[in-house]
């Protein structure tokens, strides 16, 4: 059984629950993922399938990808192709997984790529508090001293410095699906999660209570 999916983050939203509070959503469109090509552990050492989303034109692809595609028997073309390991073979090349594959109420995962904001200084990056702002101290936004004594006589490793921020993989855990719309494929989760609107995403189901 598939227990993952890929979709697009399309934005924020809040509902009322049954409870009649009011809660901040995201809304996801989760799929339709198509089964691109199975692998069984007899064949390939272990079980896995692999889904596509995002149907595309031909010209949109390099040889290979279309050449991957077309050798499974696939006759639709996708942008994005992930694979699903541990899963069992039940499944076949073509077949669909939509937003039915979780439910109203249930735990998931959610992974997506943050929103990068450039190069960026301790303060921002870090949290840095930073040093007095009034006139004369000539110590505003800078990291501070990061270097050794004459040994090691250098900077250590992972230390907090300034740098590229945020356009990492971010996953967060526990989030509840508030509500499943089969027939526009989406699907609304408790909070926010990584990425900007239209961004992919990977929802897995938690396996929590």
């Amino acid at each position: 059984m598939v227990t993952m999916l890929m979709g697009r983050k399309l934005g924020m939203t809040q509902i009322f629950d049954e409870q009649r509070r009011l809660r901040p959503v995201t809304v996801i469109e989760a799929g339709p993922c198509h089964v691109t090509a199975v692998k069984t552990k007899d064949q390939h050492g272990y079980d896995a399938v692999q889904l596509g989303y995002t149907e595309v034109q031909e010209r949109k692809l390099t040889r290979a990808q279309v050449g991957h595609l077309r050798a499974s028997g696939q006759e639709k073309l996708f942008k994005h192709l992930w694979e699903v390991r541990g899963v069992s073979s039940d499944c076949h090349v073509g077949d669909a997984v939509t937003a039915d594959l979780f439910e109203k109420g249930e735990l998931v995962h959610v992974q997506g790529t943050s929103k990068g904001k450039g190069f960026q200084g301790v303060m921002k990056r870090h949290n840095f508090s930073g040093g007095p702002a009034s006139h004369g101290s000539m110590f505003h936004r800078a990291p501070g001293s990061v270097g050794s004594s004459s040994y090691p006589s250098r900077v250590m490793k992972n230390k907090a410095l300034p740098g590229q921020t945020g356009n990492k993989r971010v996953t967060v855990q526990g989030l509840q699906v508030l509500d499943i719309r089969q027939e526009e494929n989406l699907v609304l989760i408790s909070g926010a999660v990584p990425g900007p609107a239209g961004g992919l995403v990977f929802i897995r189901k938690s396996g929590r209570q």
